[in-house]
């Protein structure tokens, strides 16, 4: 009986692509017609492909919508419902406090675990009167003394 199934299966589909698809003539043509052909088949192709990913893509909503479905119904049917839950502000106190019953007696400072970054100290340079700099580095003293500070 299965054999026989899959047998007239087999026709059936035979049958439905002998109706769609017709027998290729490629005997007697010219290189231009064949040229031809091929284009009109590659038309076909992608005609068909398109067909089939909108088909694809109808079965995978379907089966979406079908399994929000089923979840709404098995929601319906069961007893428990899952409630809504809500955004609550809570300090980290009262979270503890909460989760630890009376075990939580003392209260915890999180920021005084936290490392402290090093800042940097600002480098200030000395505000002097510019008139006695000029003075000290006029002449060849003061060019002498630019050569030794270049040099170290």
């Amino acid at each position: 009986m299965l054999q026989t199934e899959k047998e007239d299966k087999k026709k059936e589909r035979e049958d439905a692509l002998a109706d769609r698809v017709p027998p290729l003539k490629l005997s007697g043509l010219s290189v231009q017609e064949l040229q031809d052909l091929c284009k009109d088949l590659h038309h076909k192709v992608d005609v068909v492909d398109e067909e089939r990913y909108d088909v694809e893509l109808k079965v995978t909503k379907n089966e979406k919508e079908i399994k929000d479905m089923m979840l709404k119904i098995i929601e319906l049917q069961s007893k428990f419902k899952k409630p809504t839950l809500k955004r609550v502000k809570i300090s980290a106190e009262a979270m503890l406090s909460v989760l630890l019953g009376s075990k939580h007696k003392e209260s915890i400072d999180f920021k005084a675990n936290l490392k402290k970054g090093k800042k940097e100290e600002e480098k200030k340079e000395e505000v002097t009167d510019w008139r006695k700099n000029v003075e000290a580095m006029s002449g060849m003293e003061g060019r002498k003394k630019l050569f030794d500070a270049s040099g170290n």
